[in-house]
């Protein structure tokens, strides 16, 4: 096991990787920015080092300063959170040229996901079910306009890098094909430095299910379950995850755990990763994308199998065998997990930033809180939106969300704009409550 590792990230999950590494008796370096220097996870770490101005692309993006943290404080590993440089094969493979371990997949593993054009490749190869488009990215619009026709509209358009919902664009005719195609070529490359997309059937009404993934550099490889990732807003960020999805069916539920494995075992894969797909409203389901990180909803797994996924990272980093089996893996009740970020849902969720005036987390049996906030905190315009995430667990959904709904009743955040007005109303609409959800029911349910 590692003695000292660096935590290329901040805010919450900085803050989540430092209490893992505490418990395991493993040191800790905090990197940060000029705008974190008073940040909970710089606090919290043995060490800390600023890496920059407050841009990230000057401090927690620049490889070249996280790695010479790395090495001036002797960590003999990075863990990188997500988002920042999480997905960056160029990342990973330096940390391997300086003998420094990246808790990660290898660089082969996130470049060929990475690409979403190639990951659906691959993902057919292995014969995992993908929604139908085009098998990559389209040269022009020529051929973009063959495809949609092929296909069949509505179609969606799709950046093959990044993620995020970043380049993602729905055509419903030819001429909305032309509009969006130029819009999603140009947010793709603003976002990811790469214009390139491809086109996908748009399924209607879907749900969003996602398989924890964990394997490790031996051939092991388990799936931990689902989380259903439904709730999300108009440009794919998701608000609420919930695990168990409410409508799954179990033999569905054990067709894509298999798909899942077969799929991280089809690139080799090692470390937390999460295989995404959408579920169609006739119980069909197809591969959609893989994220070669930890997520942000992972507690939501953590709460109904009981294992602690960064742990985990951890151990099979360090070249450790899984001791969990599949057969091992037992699944407890039901949890939910709200994002609180600093957002304004009456402006079309617009960032906010400001100085937190108060801030009272709940508590109670079953419920948990990650977060890095504290009153008084200023919140900086430079980073994700996050504040906090809100979990509620207990034996069955109908009392997840009963507690939930007590908790986001207590918490107490005030001085700018959150979405936690907006949870409740999330809970208390009787649709969701019912468990009828797709990928649109902000917008069909709630009018947003």
């Amino acid at each position: 096991m590692f003695n000292k590792i660096l935590i290329a990230n901040r805010g919450e999950i900085a803050v989540r990787v430092i209490r893992a590494c505490r418990e395991m008796g493993i040191q800790t370096v905090a990197v940060h920015s000029q705008a974190d220097n008073d940040a909970m996870h710089v606090k919290l770490a043995d060490q800390a080092v600023c890496i920059g101005p407050p841009k990230a692309n000057e401090s927690y993006l620049s490889i070249a300063n996280v790695v010479s943290a790395a090495a001036i404080t002797g960590a003999e590993a990075i863990h990188p959170g997500y988002g920042f440089l999480s997905e960056n094969s160029s990342f990973a493979e330096i940390c391997e040229r300086v003998k420094i371990k990246f808790i990660g997949p290898t660089p082969a593993a996130i470049e060929m996901m990475g690409n979403k054009a190639s990951a659906r490749q691959k993902m057919r190869e292995a014969g995992v079910p993908i929604v139908p488009g085009t098998p990559g990215p389209v040269r022009d619009e020529r051929e973009a306009m063959d495809a949609a026709r092929k296909i069949g509209y509505p179609v969606i358009i799709k950046a093959s890098a990044g993620g995020g919902g970043k380049g993602m664009r729905v055509a419903h005719s030819e001429d909305d094909l032309q509009n969006q195609l130029a819009t999603a070529r140009a947010e793709a490359e603003a976002a990811f430095g790469n214009s390139e997309v491809y086109i996908e059937k748009y399924l209607i009404e879907p749900r969003h299910i996602e398989m924890q993934i964990l394997a490790d550099e031996h051939g092991n490889v388990i799936h931990l379950g689902e989380r259903d990732c439904s709730v999300q807003t108009a440009r794919h960020q998701k608000m609420l995850e919930e695990s168990p999805s409410p409508i799954l069916a179990n033999g569905t539920r054990e067709a894509l755990g298999k798909a899942a494995v077969k799929g991280a075992r089809a690139v080799g894969y090692h470390n937390a990763g999460t295989m995404e797909f959408l579920l169609s409203k006739d119980g069909h389901f197809y591969f959609m994308e893989m994220n070669t990180r930890i997520q942000v909803e992972h507690p939501v797994t953590e709460m109904v199998t009981g294992i602690d996924l960064i742990k985990e990272q951890l151990r099979i980093a360090s070249g450790e065998k899984l001791t969990i089996r599949q057969k091992d893996v037992q699944h407890n009740g039901h949890c939910i997990e709200c994002r609180i970020t600093a957002e304004d849902p009456q402006r079309n969720f617009a960032p906010a930033s400001g100085t937190i005036s108060r801030f009272d987390q709940p508590g109670g049996p079953g419920i948990r809180v990650d977060t890095y906030i504290r009153s008084d905190y200023t919140v900086p315009p430079f980073y994700d939106s996050l504040l906090a995430k809100i979990l509620a667990h207990a034996p069955t959904r109908a009392e997840a969300i009963a507690k939930m709904q007590r908790a986001l009743s207590e918490t107490r955040l005030e001085g700018l704009a959150t979405t936690l007005p907006f949870h409740q109303r999330i809970l208390a609409n009787e649709y969701f409550q019912r468990g009828e959800v797709s990928t649109d029911f902000l917008a069909r349910r709630m009018n947003v």
